[in-house]
């Protein structure tokens, strides 16, 4: 409804106070107001990007927002995800966002889905909004909104985020490049850290979001130059900004249908081959590894290969620093060689999979190791609670 019958939209008082800014702002005034509350927009995610895209969206005066999200707010979140409060903790994404668009804007309504996206499901949510906006942060979700917006004929609002690195852009609008044309295939399952593996600065999201939300607001416009073509690169660090041209390719693959999209990335065939692996390592829990610490056995080196910030925040006692990526180039193996010397190893990481895949990497050159089932968190919630979790 990107071209709505205006007289049929109404402002009341409060809303003529409350957009006076707007109103005297010559590319919206009163017929662009009117449009802002004409329109729907759809976000997938209220995390780091949703909440700043949500918020100003509401601010704005969006009449209609869709939020799919079946996550609840944890602690870790509150650092980036502003939109949500310390009393929310443990409770549901959706509705901590929806009573705080509703604090900011009670003209808006809210609409919530509390459910993952699928290709069973994301055709009938989205069918009814004119915009979609993804805010969401693995690649199997990225191509399942990317496909379902071209199968609908949607605008799809595009953001990332990685340490201090974003981007943005505009795809499917005006016959625009779409996300297959920026990425033909998904990278190889963990190639690319997730935020709570490779870390975030807290303001990025907020910076990648509000692009995202001024996109959208001059999409239900009509005004300006939109990043439809081109992808915005921005690094906080360097408080740099630059741009990619992109185009449609003309031998893209014809979008017909949704897939099954973990299959698609890749994440089925390597969870398969995780618990193979899995069921085939030795494990042991916190609990033995407590029991071994406690009687002063000897005959072992715990190896501890998470990076060496993550060391510093936390770390079991007795524990020796190989990170994962010195194993990985191969400098760790010797090393680890070097340590035991005749003693078994034991290995552990935040939560059990770096350590899972640094015991698949030794294995492989000849060392055998014992996995600690949910590595340090574990440790922190089962045995020592002053070890801090992040």
């Amino acid at each position: 409804m990107l071209d709505p019958n205006l007289e049929e939209i109404q402002l009341s008082k409060d809303e003529y106070e409350r957009y006076s800014r707007h109103l005297i702002l010559p590319e919206v005034g009163l017929e662009g107001q009117k449009r802002l509350k004409a329109a729907s927009v759809l976000c997938i995610g209220t995390g780091g990007l949703g909440s700043p895209l949500l918020l100003y969206l509401a601010a704005a005066g969006i009449g209609r927002l869709g939020i799919v999200d079946f996550d609840v707010v944890d602690s870790s979140n509150l650092q980036r995800q502003v939109i949500h409060g310390t009393a929310w903790v443990g409770k549901p994404k959706i509705d901590s966002a929806k009573q705080r668009i509703l604090e900011i804007n009670p003209h808006c309504q809210v609409d919530l889905y509390e459910t993952r996206l699928s290709a069973d499901n994301a055709l009938e949510i989205m069918a009814d909004y004119d915009i979609v906006v993804d805010g969401t942060d693995n690649f199997p979700t990225r191509y399942l909104v990317n496909d379902a917006c071209v199968l609908l004929n949607k605008p799809n609002v595009y953001g990332s985020i990685y340490r201090f690195e974003g981007q943005a852009t505009v795809f499917n609008y005006q016959e625009g490049p779409n996300y297959r044309d920026l990425y033909p295939e998904p990278p190889p399952p963990g190639l690319v850290p997730s935020c709570a593996e490779g870390g975030v600065l807290g303001i990025l999201p907020g910076i990648i979001g509000v692009i995202q939300a001024t996109e959208t607001i001059k999409i239900i416009l009509g005004q300006g130059t939109t990043l439809n073509g081109r992808l915005l690169l921005f690094n906080a660090l360097e408080m740099k900004f630059r741009e990619l041209k992109l185009r449609p390719n003309p031998i893209r693959p014809v979008i017909e249908k949704l897939v099954d999209y973990e299959q698609f990335c890749g994440i089925t065939q390597a969870k398969a081959e995780e618990a193979k692996q899995m069921a085939e390592m030795a494990e042991m829990t916190v609990q033995e590894l407590k029991q071994l610490l406690d009687r002063g056995a000897d005959d072992f080196v715990l190896l501890d290969v998470r990076n060496p910030n993550e060391y510093e925040i936390a770390r079991i006692p007795g524990s020796v620093l190989i990170p994962l990526p010195e194993i990985e180039n191969g400098a760790g193996v010797a090393k680890v060689k070097d340590l035991l010397n005749g003693h078994r190893l034991i290995a552990h990481c935040k939560m059990g999979a770096r350590s899972a895949k640094a015991l698949g990497l030794l294995k492989a050159a000849g060392i055998e190791g014992t996995n600690v089932k949910g590595g340090i968190n574990a440790w922190s919630l089962e045995v020592d609670p002053t070890v801090p979790t992040y």
